[in-house]
């Protein structure tokens, strides 16, 4: 069973649609309860940094997902802001993120680009630089839909699953063990991002 972690942040409906039209036995978890018996967990987010945090740790939820991403080793998948809080610290906020995967949050801002738009918004191109089973099929010419101001930087390059291309060429995917993470939002990707999405079903 996969369970979408609604904690207030995160089309949770979309990805339940998905699931329902690819088959994929997959519920919704708004409590510690209802997250214990997920086999695999989508942690959608939208917003500020500090904000996700904040209403996570709320929803009760926070030592759940911690037990069974950390210790039972269940597959996660961050999206958006979902894969931003994986990391440790954001430059968004003040608050210490997860702590998941070893990256700090920054904000595009600090490059300094005037030639550069804020938010990064609309389709680009995805470049998987690992072998991870996410982007199975999706090699040649995965396009996803973005639509953020901060990115993530991994502390590890073994880390970083895909990169794009906005000014420089960020970490549009994470990869570390059991856990993963995607910048784009699969949800309004078309093809390639119920791809993505059957692919961690799969997992």
């Amino acid at each position: 069973m996969i369970k979408i972690v609604d904690y207030g942040l995160g089309n949770i409906l979309a990805f339940h649609n998905m699931y329902k039209r690819l088959n994929v036995d997959a519920g919704v978890a708004r409590s510690a309860d209802e997250l214990a018996g997920a086999s695999r967990i989508i942690l959608p987010g939208v917003g500020a940094f500090d904000h996700a945090m904040e209403l996570l740790d709320r929803s009760g939820m926070r030592a759940t997902l911690d037990e069974l991403v950390l210790e039972r080793r269940v597959p996660v998948l961050g999206i958006c802001v979902g894969m931003q809080i994986l990391g440790r610290t954001s430059d968004e906020g003040s608050h210490a993120g997860l702590g998941w995967i070893d990256g700090h949050v920054k904000s595009f801002g600090s490059l300094q680009r005037e030639d550069l738009l804020l938010p990064h918004m609309g389709w680009n191109d995805v470049r998987p630089t690992t072998g991870t089973p996410l982007f199975e099929g999706l090699r040649s010419d995965a396009r996803f839909y973005f639509l953020h101001s901060y990115y993530f930087e991994c502390a590890r390059q073994e880390d970083v699953a895909a990169v794009t291309g906005y000014g420089i060429d960020f970490a549009c995917a994470v990869h570390a063990g059991n856990i993963y993470g995607v910048q784009f939002h699969p949800e309004k990707s078309h093809r390639w991002g119920t791809r993505l999405l059957q692919n961690f079903a799969s997992l």
